[in-house]
């Protein structure tokens, strides 16, 4: 499996494109305005096809450019129900916006705590980690030792949980439930800015420390 991080959209949001040119595959975890200039050449130079968009959180940041990706790739897209609102009626999040388009996205699939997914020949584990948002998830892909958080856990930050759904002491007992419990080598790849590690985290957090 190949990591290609892609930073796109208004506030550089990180998307996460994993491919196998072994198997023909390919997994976008989040989907930023634009990303899919970027995702583009890269399912055309390895000769892989995009199955799926899987939605970390439904913020606007996060699911801005997912219905442009399904248009061109016919991929499937897996979000969690506590999201449904967010996803299916995006104006609601216009009132903090101005000039920023938000197309409705249309979840095949919606996820939950300790579902199990079959990606790129490999187990991947759904946790749910809400306080930042409250239908945000990780997905743990145990094999590679790599867990994608979205916006509940940064290096040497924590999401903000000043927005509708956001509880700080909700996201400070998911962290520690749900991602702290992970190994402690895991690589954490956030929603925004550079991986880190949950030893680290755990560690030198000043927000949510061991």
């Amino acid at each position: 499996m190949t990591f290609h991080i892609l930073s796109a959209g208004a506030i550089e949001t990180n998307a996460y494109l994993l491919t196998s040119a072994e198997r023909g595959e390919a997994v976008l975890i989040d989907a930023p305005g634009g990303v899919w200039a970027q995702v583009a050449p890269i399912l055309a130079s390895e000769g892989v096809k995009l199955g799926a968009v899987w939605l970390t959180h439904g913020h606007w940041d996060h699911m801005q450019g997912a219905m442009e990706v399904v248009r061109h790739t016919g991929a499937r897209v897996l979000a969690h129900a506590a999201d449904r609102p967010l996803l299916e009626t995006p104006e609601v999040m216009s009132v903090f916006l101005r000039g920023v388009a938000l197309e409705a996205v249309k979840v095949d699939q919606w996820i939950e705590e300790g579902d199990r997914i079959e990606a790129l020949g490999l187990d991947v584990e759904v946790r749910h980690v809400p306080g930042h948002c409250p239908g945000n998830v990780l997905f743990y892909f145990a094999a590679a030792g790599a867990a994608f958080v979205g916006d509940a856990l940064f290096a040497g930050s924590v999401g903000r949980t000043d927005l509708p759904g956001g509880s700080m002491a909700t996201l400070e007992e998911a962290i520690r439930s749900r991602i702290y419990t992970l190994p402690e080598a895991t690589k954490v790849f956030p929603g925004h800015g550079p991986a880190t590690t949950v030893a680290q985290e755990k560690r030198t957090n000043p927000h949510v420390c061991e």
